[in-house]
């Protein structure tokens, strides 16, 4: 008996912890900027010539992550890995700046709260993200093709507020500019 109630507890918690991922994921796919099963060299070689602080997120290479932010910094192109732990995503960084990351429900969310971050700080040092010592700035996405005219409208709304519902908007526009809640 207890045997069979841990199994349908651990049962729930994978499931729990599919359907967060899951969530997470279809969250990114809506973004434009999640290219997928992009190799490092070749998210290295679309970001080559793009300016400083311009990013995408693919799936990482390594085993033991599901996704990578690839940024172009002023060195060139880099990669820093995402985390996936105990319902949450965060970077990855060494052991003892770890427990210092905010964690995030989804990468969107990391990604948006990093963007925002260096948009906030402008000319100041972005601190809160360092790869080997380089400064990493999270300014612009790198998009797998152009966005939409309604998805960007969508984005700079968003940049000018959060209070949706008080817009004096058709309801039909409210529940569009509610399905992607992000300034990025």
């Amino acid at each position: 008996m207890q045997t069979d109630q841990g199994s349908r507890a651990n049962t729930r918690n994978v499931d729990v912890e599919h359907d967060r991922i899951s969530a997470a994921m279809a969250e990114l796919r809506s973004t434009g900027w999640y290219w997928g099963d992009l190799k490092a060299n070749e998210a290295n070689e679309k970001l080559k010539e793009a300016s400083e602080g311009t990013f995408l997120v693919r799936d990482s290479s390594h085993q033991d992550y599901f996704l990578t932010i690839s940024v172009k910094t002023v060195l060139g192109p880099t990669n820093l890995r995402i985390e996936y732990r105990d319902g949450k995503f965060r970077l990855d960084s060494v052991i003892l700046v770890k427990s210092k990351l905010q964690q995030f429900v989804s990468v969107v969310h990391l990604v948006e709260y990093y963007v925002v971050l260096c948009r906030t700080l402008q000319n100041a040092q972005c601190l809160a993200l360092q790869n080997r010592g380089t400064q990493l700035w999270l300014t612009k996405p790198f998009y797998t093709k152009t966005p939409s005219l309604q998805h960007l409208c969508r984005i700079t709304i968003h940049k000018a507020t959060r209070e949706i519902q008080e817009l004096p908007l058709p309801t039909k526009l409210k529940k569009y500019l509610l399905e992607y809640k992000y300034q990025v």
